[in-house]
């Protein structure tokens, strides 16, 4: 329900409050630390997801949500990609 609510919550224009938001940068920060991926790094595998996705699906660029999960056995890459619609035969 977090993520739905926060979809809602965006499309109402609601922002986070400033302590969450703070608290979710500090869990990036660790991740980063941890995983040895950087901001930079993250930014540029975002951009080259999003170039990946444009050539065979309506998508907004600015809707790509791309972060570093981690739990105490791995770390994943974990990219949300909402689709608007597939492209004829998945190709532009």
């Amino acid at each position: 329900m977090g993520k739905a609510m926060s979809w809602v919550d965006r499309l109402l224009g609601r922002e986070e409050k400033s302590g969450a938001t703070a608290k979710k940068r500090l869990q990036m920060v660790l991740i980063h630390d941890r995983s040895d991926v950087s901001p930079g790094v993250l930014a540029q595998i975002k951009d080259e997801i999003i170039q990946v996705f444009v050539k065979h699906l309506d998508i907004n660029p600015e809707d790509v949500v791309v972060n570093v999960d981690q739990d105490e056995r791995e770390s994943r890459l974990v990219a949300e990609v909402p689709l608007m619609a597939l492209h004829a035969n998945g190709r532009r």
